[in-house]
């Protein structure tokens, strides 16, 4: 099945897309929309793993498990015909697109947890956030069986987990990394941007600027870089540390000494809005 622009369908019930006809191999693209250029890139990553037979599925579902009380569920953005204006010309061949009340019984009784890496990072920050991950993700991959779907490195510790839980459930989905995409000056894609003000805006590549005087630091202890980063941050007036850690990749486990494969993680608040990035070191 190859992309048509007049081509794609658009499914709103779980009884629909359990009803359509699988392609030879169907990938995908998992989002909360207010899609972007990274997206558009994760789509084209898509449709080379899905084959010139096979197709590209992307869904887009504000999932509020995923959001802690007093979070920023209500204003995230919802941009429905933009959006599928966006998977069109994207080449996607489906988009699924439920509501809160097609995905979630009100009487919902049973989450998806992973205890190993869910406890630090973003987790220690949003003690409910990966939960919601899981479980959605479970849902997506049991409604619409894809072959292999993509998540992204700025995403770090969710793709970890994602991975774990695919391995822990015997998921027969493969998880395929797409790295980071930045704005021109640095700043890391993401649909949270469009949130920043105009000056909160042009303070937040000093994110990537931090990350990039780690990883051009040489051979410095965790402690060092972590201070090196926080510093360089507190540059901008605008900014609000949450966390900055060394962690190792595989385990997400604090390490005094960087070595190959090491992860800097952070997050940092520009007025309301929390962004996240990392880069590895090492």
């Amino acid at each position: 099945m190859s992309s048509s622009v007049s081509k794609m369908r658009i499914i709103t019930t779980i009884a629909e897309a359990q009803a359509q006809p699988q392609a030879k191999r169907r990938v995908l693209v998992p989002t909360m929309g207010a899609l972007h250029k990274a997206h558009g890139e994760m789509v084209r990553v898509a449709r080379k793993h899905a084959g010139h037979d096979g197709e590209v599925a992307l869904s887009i579902f504000v999932n509020p498990l995923q959001f802690e009380p007093g979070s920023d569920y209500e204003r995230y953005p919802r941009l429905e015909k933009t959006d599928e204006e966006f998977c069109r010309n994207a080449g996607v061949d489906l988009l699924f697109r439920p509501g809160v009340a097609e995905m979630y019984a009100n009487d919902r009784s049973v989450f998806v947890e992973e205890s190993s890496f869910s406890n630090r990072l973003e987790g220690k920050s949003r003690p409910r956030h990966f939960r919601g991950v899981c479980t959605v993700v479970a849902k997506l991959f049991n409604i619409l069986s894809p072959d292999a779907a993509l998540f992204g490195e700025k995403d770090f510790q969710q793709l970890v987990i994602v991975r774990r839980m695919v391995r822990d459930l015997n998921f027969k989905t493969d998880i395929i990394a797409v790295p980071t995409m930045r704005e021109e000056d640095g700043l890391a894609c993401s649909s949270r941007n469009q949130y920043l003000n105009i000056e909160e805006r042009k303070q937040a590549p000093v994110l990537h600027r931090a990350l990039l005087a780690a990883a051009n630091a040489g051979n410095k202890s965790a402690r060092e870089i972590v201070d090196l980063v926080s510093k360089v941050i507190d540059e901008a007036p605008l900014a609000r540390i949450d966390y900055v850690e060394v962690a190792d990749s595989e385990t997400l486990q604090p390490v005094e000494t960087v070595r190959p494969n090491s992860l800097l993680a952070l997050a940092v608040s520009f007025g309301k809005t929390r962004l996240i990035d990392n880069i590895r070191l090492g």
